[in-house]
């Protein structure tokens, strides 16, 4: 009994030869695997048995644990699975040989077995191909086209054989055998691109059912949701915590609606409209960015400058303020204007940096300008401008 209880766990190993069932068997029983392979073998005499028994074992017998517990992935691809193709192709082409050597002697013994035999194999090698090998990382790209090619060629190879055989006039069933050969190697070598042409197919039809429900999500939610957003901020005022609340609410929402469109570059205008989105959760102010012309990159002492004049305009004047990006052959114009009591350069103290440096002298140092001046309607309008040289 302790003997028993000292007995291995029936379990094949990770790394094996195809199955690992005579090594999980020999290290159960504790016999030599030589002698386990043997009686398979011998086994197998008997109509099959010991290769039933075989896959038997196969199937019921999990992989060990020994290589999970010591920090493996237990996901892990078996080696055994990457041999399986290289097994039977060499069985297969065992069998093609067997054959082919039946049809030169003209023994009169049939081949139906031996080729259906290596149809059964180079088929399954190739099936297994496309199943596991494309997702193991294990295995180049080389590997998988040789175990593909082979398969095609070994197909080609048996069905023009066959068609040979017998003086070029072979039998009704040697016949139907070659031309499935032929058409299974050709549907082997055209099957790789036939699977990315329908992954590719069903993907781009998962991506346009998708881009479907988020337009009827998009266009329910503009319905419903944005307009009361828009309707919060209306009566509520730009200045209030509630018309801010619902403008940030209703900014995060249009982005996550209509992620999928927007550009992966980030250009000025979005770089503005970021700085805005910001200003707007610190201070009383709402912040709308226009664009005219084309896109253009963010130049850093650009945006920098834009930023401390937003910032101004919200912390000393509130409420609405505009923005306004320009970009023409000449460079690029900003405009931010506020409704403020507007501000006085020369009053200003010696000790303010803010206009002075981080706005004015920012932009001159980049290469570009800067103007404060009064707004046409009241409040102070900031104009930025630089040339295609400083971007």
């Amino acid at each position: 009994m302790s003997t028993a209880l000292a007995r291995p766990a029936l379990e094949r190993p990770r790394s094996a030869v195809i199955g690992g069932v005579g090594v999980a068997l020999a290290r159960h029983l504790g016999w030599p695997v030589r002698r386990v392979r043997f009686i398979l073998v011998l086994a197998s005499l008997f109509w099959g048995a010991g290769l039933l028994f075989y896959f038997w074992v196969w199937m019921l017998t999990p992989l060990e644990q020994a290589a999970v517990e010591a920090g493996s992935d237990a996901d892990a691809t078996p080696d055994a699975r990457r041999k399986v193709p290289v097994a039977a192709i060499l069985l297969s082409a065992g069998a093609v040989v067997t054959a082919i050597g039946v049809i030169l002697a003209n023994s009169g013994a049939s081949t139906l077995t031996p080729v259906t035999f290596a149809i059964v194999l180079i088929g399954g090698a190739a099936a297994w191909s496309l199943a596991f090998d494309d997702a193991d990382p294990l295995r180049s790209a080389r590997y998988v086209v040789l175990v593909r090619g082979f398969a095609v060629l070994a197909f080609l190879l048996g069905g023009v054989l066959l068609l040979f055989s017998g003086g070029g006039r072979p039998d009704a069933v040697t016949a139907v055998l070659a031309i499935g050969m032929l058409v299974l190697g050709l549907g082997v070598a055209l099957a790789p691109f036939v699977v990315k042409l329908w992954t590719e197919l069903m993907a781009e039809r998962a991506g346009r059912v998708r881009e479907e429900q988020r337009a009827e999500i998009a266009a329910h939610l503009h319905d419903s949701v944005l307009q009361t957003l828009a309707l919060i901020q209306n009566r509520a005022g730009a200045s209030s915590d509630v018309g801010r609340l619902a403008r940030a609410q209703e900014r995060e929402l249009r982005d996550w609606l209509f992620a999928g469109s927007n550009p992966v570059t980030v250009d000025l205008a979005q770089e503005l409209r970021d700085v805005a989105a910001a200003i707007e959760l610190e201070y009383p102010a709402r912040i709308d960015v226009v664009v005219a012309g084309e896109s253009v990159g963010a130049s850093t002492a650009l945006v920098g400058a834009a930023r401390e004049a937003m910032l101004n305009a919200a912390r000393h004047a509130g409420g609405e303020v505009s923005v306004y990006v320009e970009s023409s052959a000449s460079g690029v114009d900003v405009f931010v204007r506020d409704r403020g009591p507007g501000i006085d350069l020369d009053a200003l103290p010696a000790d303010r940096l803010g206009v002075r440096e981080s706005i004015i002298g920012r932009m001159q140092r980049a290469g570009g300008t800067a103007t404060v001046r009064p707004g046409a309607g009241g409040g102070t309008e900031v104009r930025l401008h630089l040339g295609e040289a400083g971007q």
